[in-house]
């Protein structure tokens, strides 16, 4: 049986998210021992005081949610979310450059990005928004983000009409190198979704009912 919890970022990055909400996430991510909790950057202070020295990571979003933010203010987000003791960044890739076909500004775009929470010893996921991608552009963006070095290709931000599918994630696992892993999120509501997408090489999890996923799975078992 798959442990689901450990490969879950319990989530919430709705705009009225309050620190009520961030303190009840980190609660229960302590509970049933989650990877991490994903909040938005202006709450990971709230989210780092909750944890203190708690197992369960502090991840939050770059360029949230729609990704088309200069880069001087995706750095500047970097850098504050950094400061304000994150352990993972969630990084929206330039679509309005996909759409362009600007692929070099791509790179360019997370490279510095890419140097900047490394430096930290921190883990960058880069968000390509799988839902609205064709399979050649969401393979393009897996030989673009491999080359650069990032440490999780994920699908979707929750925001698109389409989240995570079986299908995008194998197409990713397919064409990224085993050393970069794969988070999906986007829709993810149910155990058997979940399982799923692990099943089809996701290798973290993207959530807002975690808990209900959770209770799920042990009914099952």
């Amino acid at each position: 049986m798959i442990n689901i919890s450990s490969y879950i970022d319990h989530t919430v990055l709705k705009p009225t998210t309050t620190h009520m909400d961030v303190k009840k996430i980190c609660e229960g991510a302590v509970q049933y021992k989650f990877a991490a909790v994903c909040i938005p950057p202006s709450l990971v202070t709230v989210a780092r005081r909750e944890l203190a020295i708690a197992a369960p990571l502090v991840a939050t979003v770059i360029g949230f949610p729609f990704g088309y933010s200069v880069l001087k203010a995706k750095l500047a987000e970097t850098e504050q979310a950094l400061i304000d003791g994150a352990d993972e960044l969630d990084v929206v890739i330039n679509l309005v450059a996909l759409r362009n076909g600007d692929w070099s500004y791509l790179a360019r775009e997370i490279e510095p990005i890419v140097r900047q929470t490394h430096d930290h010893g921190k883990v960058i996921k880069v968000i390509i928004e799988s839902g609205i991608l064709t399979d050649e552009e969401i393979i393009r963006c897996c030989g673009i983000y491999s080359d650069t070095g990032v440490d999780f290709v994920k699908t979707s931000t929750g925001y698109a009409e389409k989240g995570a599918t079986v299908e995008a994630v194998r197409l990713m696992r397919k064409h990224l190198p085993a050393d970069i892993k794969i988070k999906a999120s986007g829709g993810i509501r149910t155990y058997d979704r979940a399982r799923q997408l692990i099943e089809a090489g996701a290798d973290r999890l993207g959530c807002s009912g975690s808990v209900d996923i959770v209770k799920s799975s042990l009914q099952t078992s």
